[in-house]
């Protein structure tokens, strides 16, 4: 019988990382908070690489690597494939994800008139801060997919994007 934790435990977990590395440990150093965070997805990627690939032959290939991780390692982790993924053949990869669970949570606070009713329509200031405050919960992610691929013998660099909540982009850079 496989282990499994509840999804619930991974949010709050993903949540606090970031709560208690930006706001308590390093308030004023986001760029140590943020390199923090990620050597904690780092190192959990480099685990879960392992347990999901122990009963697999190795990769031939850079582009195998990227193929299980957007299947068989997102479905694992995240209940779902990587819905696009894009790449310049020169060894940058994009994973598009266009419902990121762990970003679903984040919302877009609806503008008020002066009598307290809103307008329904959403205020692009709103979006732009939502989506850089949702920024921070990718740091955790985006190790996990560099640990993942640095146990699979593919080392890389990972970074996000978010486009418009709850969607975001992966771009993993080759090294070497």
């Amino acid at each position: 019988m496989a282990r499994e934790v509840a999804e619930s435990c991974i949010d709050s977990i993903n949540l606090e990382l970031v709560h208690t590395y930006s706001m308590r440990l390093h308030p004023t150093k986001p760029e140590l908070a943020a390199r923090r965070v990620e050597a904690i997805g780092f190192q959990v990627g480099l685990q879960l690489a392992e347990r999901y690939t122990k009963e697999r032959p190795r990769f031939g290939d850079h582009l195998e690597a990227i193929k299980f991780i957007c299947k068989d390692f997102w479905a694992e982790v995240f209940k779902k494939q990587i819905d696009n993924l894009k790449t310049n053949h020169r060894g940058v990869f994009v994973l598009q994800d266009n419902r990121f669970r762990w970003l679903t949570r984040f919302s877009l606070d609806a503008p008020t008139s002066g009598n307290g009713s809103s307008s329904g329509e959403p205020n692009p200031a709103n979006a732009a801060r939502a989506s850089q405050a949702a920024g921070q919960y990718l740091y955790f992610p985006c190790g996990l997919i560099r640990g993942a691929l640095t146990n699979l013998g593919v080392p890389c660099a990972v970074s996000a994007e978010v486009s418009a909540l709850p969607a975001c982009s992966f771009i993993v850079r080759i090294k070497g």
